[in-house]
Protein backbone atom coordinates (compact mmCIF):
# COMPACT_ATOMS: atom_id res chain seq x y z
CA UNK A 1 0.00 0.00 0.00
CA UNK A 2 2.82 2.06 0.82
CA UNK A 3 5.19 1.53 -2.08
CA UNK A 4 1.77 2.27 -4.46
CA UNK A 5 1.47 5.32 -2.83
CA UNK A 6 5.24 6.61 -3.14
CA UNK A 7 5.70 5.51 -6.57
CA UNK A 8 2.60 7.73 -7.70
CA UNK A 9 3.92 10.34 -5.08
CA UNK A 10 7.43 10.75 -6.57
CA UNK A 11 5.99 10.55 -10.30
CA UNK A 12 3.03 13.39 -9.58
CA UNK A 13 6.26 15.50 -7.92
CA UNK A 14 8.52 15.03 -10.35
CA UNK A 15 6.29 15.21 -13.83
CA UNK A 16 3.47 17.00 -12.53
CA UNK A 17 1.34 15.23 -13.98
CA UNK A 18 -1.84 12.94 -11.61
CA UNK A 19 -2.81 11.01 -14.76
CA UNK A 20 0.67 10.04 -15.70
CA UNK A 21 1.14 9.29 -11.86
CA UNK A 22 -1.78 7.33 -11.40
CA UNK A 23 -1.07 5.01 -15.37
CA UNK A 24 2.64 4.57 -14.03
CA UNK A 25 2.28 3.91 -10.63
CA UNK A 26 -0.49 1.51 -11.87
CA UNK A 27 1.09 0.12 -13.98
CA UNK A 28 4.06 -0.86 -11.86
CA UNK A 29 2.13 -1.80 -8.93
CA UNK A 30 0.06 -4.73 -11.59
CA UNK A 31 3.20 -6.19 -12.74
CA UNK A 32 4.26 -7.24 -9.17
CA UNK A 33 4.03 -11.00 -8.43
CA UNK A 34 2.32 -10.49 -4.83
CA UNK A 35 -0.50 -8.00 -6.47
CA UNK A 36 -1.84 -10.88 -8.50
CA UNK A 37 -3.33 -12.90 -5.43
CA UNK A 38 -4.99 -10.11 -3.53
CA UNK A 39 -8.48 -9.57 -2.68
CA UNK A 40 -11.14 -7.03 -5.01
CA UNK A 41 -11.22 -5.09 -1.89
CA UNK A 42 -7.60 -4.69 -1.16
CA UNK A 43 -6.87 -4.04 -5.32
CA UNK A 44 -9.62 -1.13 -4.23
CA UNK A 45 -7.40 0.25 -1.45
CA UNK A 46 -4.43 -0.04 -3.66
CA UNK A 47 -6.10 2.58 -5.81
CA UNK A 48 -7.18 4.93 -3.20
CA UNK A 49 -3.61 4.86 -2.29
CA UNK A 50 -2.42 5.36 -5.96
CA UNK A 51 -4.93 8.01 -6.23
CA UNK A 52 -3.85 9.73 -2.98
CA UNK A 53 -0.22 9.53 -4.14
CA UNK A 54 -1.34 10.96 -7.73
CA UNK A 55 -2.98 14.30 -5.91
CA UNK A 56 -0.26 14.88 -3.66
CA UNK A 57 2.82 17.56 -4.01
CA UNK A 58 0.59 19.27 -6.46
CA UNK A 59 3.44 22.59 -7.48
CA UNK A 60 4.46 24.67 -10.36
CA UNK A 61 4.61 21.61 -12.81
CA UNK A 62 1.09 21.27 -12.54
CA UNK A 63 -1.24 23.07 -14.62
CA UNK A 64 -3.84 22.66 -11.71
CA UNK A 65 -1.55 24.63 -9.54
CA UNK A 66 -1.20 27.75 -12.46
CA UNK A 67 -5.20 27.50 -13.16
CA UNK A 68 -5.60 27.91 -9.38
CA UNK A 69 -3.02 30.58 -9.78
CA UNK A 70 -4.18 32.80 -12.17
CA UNK A 71 -7.80 32.59 -11.58
CA UNK A 72 -7.86 33.58 -7.97
CA UNK A 73 -5.13 36.16 -8.90
CA UNK A 74 -2.84 34.96 -6.65
CA UNK A 75 1.26 34.73 -6.55
CA UNK A 76 2.79 31.39 -7.00
CA UNK A 77 4.08 31.56 -3.27
CA UNK A 78 0.43 31.93 -1.76
CA UNK A 79 -0.85 29.12 -3.99
CA UNK A 80 2.22 27.14 -2.63
CA UNK A 81 0.78 27.73 0.98
CA UNK A 82 -2.51 27.01 -0.31
CA UNK A 83 -2.89 24.77 -3.35
CA UNK A 84 -0.07 22.69 -2.39
CA UNK A 85 -1.10 21.83 0.76
CA UNK A 86 -4.43 21.60 0.54
CA UNK A 87 -3.87 18.71 -2.10
CA UNK A 88 -1.36 16.85 -0.16
CA UNK A 89 -3.04 16.74 2.61
CA UNK A 90 -5.96 15.17 0.45
CA UNK A 91 -3.19 12.66 -0.79
CA UNK A 92 -2.55 11.72 2.79
CA UNK A 93 -6.43 11.44 3.55
CA UNK A 94 -6.51 9.46 0.52
CA UNK A 95 -3.26 6.90 1.77
CA UNK A 96 -4.71 6.69 5.28
CA UNK A 97 -8.30 5.62 4.25
CA UNK A 98 -7.08 3.00 2.10
CA UNK A 99 -4.80 1.75 5.30
CA UNK A 100 -8.21 1.51 6.58
CA UNK A 101 -10.02 -0.64 3.99
CA UNK A 102 -6.51 -2.84 4.10
CA UNK A 103 -7.27 -3.60 7.47
CA UNK A 104 -10.80 -5.36 6.45
CA UNK A 105 -9.58 -6.70 2.98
Amino acid sequence: MLVAFLIAALVRASVGAAVVAMTMAAGIMASMPAVAGLSPLYLAAMVCAITGGATAFSHVNDSGFWLVSSLLEIDEKTTLKSWTMMETIIGFTGLICAMVISIFA
